[in-house]
């Protein structure tokens, strides 16, 4: 082994010459890897660093440990703190992350699998709920039969009534959202009123007093102090019903006792086993422009188009024999019972029939949404809740739909309802529903200044809420 002393031998240069062409052939990719390479205790060396260092002389074991005792001996105390002290955090460190990814495996797999389970839940529910083809052409012709007639019969046989429009089916069963059995249709019978003036009644824009202009016409019998009397109408029209169904050979069909400020006339039937429910709603039909309570509603620019929405806005709007609260409250020399609240009934079955941002959304070809299933599950969960507490009886599926409409109003693409993310989707469905139900208010869809939740109250509201989120939080066990 040559010395540190001895001069160099005439290979010396050559040596040198070779160590530089050796080191000018390393690519800068391994000088970028060399010089980059860390560790907790610093950074590694270059190899240009480690060429130019001197020859270290290898001590011994018991040597390096004397050295380490005196140099630590001689060390202040505050730089040993501040070393330990650096090193239990570097150790931490690298713990914590440990820790965090070992939770993150162990959370994310069981996060899928209730997706999972719960999907295959709502699935299974939506299987149950979907009612039999033959069961469905069974009530349709018997409940069709029966609408007809009463049709044919205020035009033949009531002065009144003899301008009386086609039926108009309305509600769930005709929008394609009716579960479990087909036992509940809803039809409204228009009447004409080609000149009428219209007042609110109240400041929600929901209820309006209706006076006659001018005219022939056969609703004149029904005026009370220039004003259209709702209650009267709607006794002889019940009148009328109650003659037809007993005239009428086939199905027998019963009229059910009325009900306080319901609008419909009700008949029941009894169809292999099932009883079949049919309400039958006298309206006035007026073909003019919407009153103004309803310019800020039906916000559906984003989701079907501003084209759409004026298509929607050129129909004309219904009015209801319907009161809220007690019928003998007067305003304006008006009785609550003789006002009509407004109803957008026919323009609901069209957004929900047609309801995707694209035309093909749920077509044979096109892609398939959740929003109907979505709605769907959500009318079950209510009705589920309703049959185990009484209380929670002021709440109906129209805040289930009125809810799912805010909700596509907010959600407007037909990717955020995919039908592959059905569980995702139903419970951003509920949270809106549980916001609306803690808030204590839900806009109606068309009129915004009503609120569709001061019947119910704010307490109920609130137990309502609470029920939603615990089944949501164990999984819905009232679905099993």
């Amino acid at each position: 082994m040559t010395g540190r002393g001895r001069p160099r031998s005439k290979n010396s240069q050559d040596t040198k010459c070779t160590t530089s062409t050796t080191r000018a052939a390393e690519t800068p990719k391994d000088n970028l890897k060399a010089k980059n390479a860390k560790r907790c205790g610093g950074k590694a060396k270059s190899p240009e660093t480690t060429e130019k260092q001197p020859a270290v002389k290898v001590k011994s074991p018991q040597k390096f440990v004397e050295e380490t005792k005196k140099t630590q001996l001689e060390m202040p105390k505050s730089t040993m703190e501040a070393e330990a002290t650096k090193a239990t955090k570097c150790t931490d460190k690298t713990k914590s992350v440990e820790e965090f990814t070992d939770k993150t495996k162990m959370a994310q797999p069981q996060k899928c699998e209730d997706n999972a389970a719960l999907n295959t839940l709502l699935r299974k529910t939506l299987e149950e709920l979907k009612i039999k083809r033959n069961d469905r052409a069974d009530a349709a012709k018997v409940v069709n039969e029966l609408v007809k007639n009463i049709t044919m019969h205020l035009k033949k046989n009531s002065e009144c009534f003899k301008e009386v429009e086609e039926p108009l089916p309305t509600g769930s069963y005709y929008e394609n959202l009716k579960i479990s059995s087909p036992d509940e249709f809803d039809f409204m019978l228009p009447m004409p009123v080609n000149r009428v003036t219209i007042e609110p009644f109240g400041d929600d824009g929901a209820f309006y007093s209706v006076a006659l202009k001018r005219g022939g016409s056969p609703l004149k019998k029904f005026e009370e102090n220039n004003v259209l009397s709702a209650s009267k109408m709607l006794t002889e029209f019940r009148e009328e019903v109650v003659k037809c169904v007993k005239g009428f050979k086939g199905t027998e069909w019963k009229v059910t006792r009325k009900k306080k400020g319901c609008p419909a006339v009700t008949l029941n039937t009894e169809l292999q086993s099932i009883t079949i429910s049919v309400d039958v709603v006298l309206c006035l039909v007026v073909k003019s422009s919407w009153p103004v309570f309803t310019k800020e509603g039906l916000k559906i620019e984003s989701w079907l188009g501003t084209k759409v929405k004026q298509e929607y806005k050129r129909k004309p709007y219904y009015l209801i024999p319907k009161y809220e609260g007690r019928g003998t409250v007067e305003v304006d020399g008006v009785l609550a019972k003789d006002n009509w609240r407004i109803s957008f009934s026919h323009v609901e079955k069209a957004i929900l029939k047609n309801h995707g941002s694209e035309k093909t959304c749920c077509e044979k070809h096109g892609a398939s949404c959740c929003r109907k299933d979505c709605l769907k599950l959500l009318k079950h969960l209510l009705h589920l809740l309703k049959e185990r507490d009484s209380s929670f009886d002021k709440f109906c599926s129209y805040h289930a739909k009125t809810t799912v409409l805010h909700a596509c109003a907010s959600r407007t693409k037909d990717s955020d309802w995919s039908a592959s993310t059905l569980s995702h989707c139903f419970q951003l469905l509920l949270k809106d529903f549980i916001d609306h139900l803690e808030n204590g208010r839900l806009n109606n869809f068309f009129v915004p200044n009503q609120n569709l939740l001061s019947s119910p109250g704010q307490t109920q509201c609130k137990k309502l809420a609470r029920c939603i989120r615990e089944e949501s939080d164990r999984g819905f066990p009232i679905f099993k």
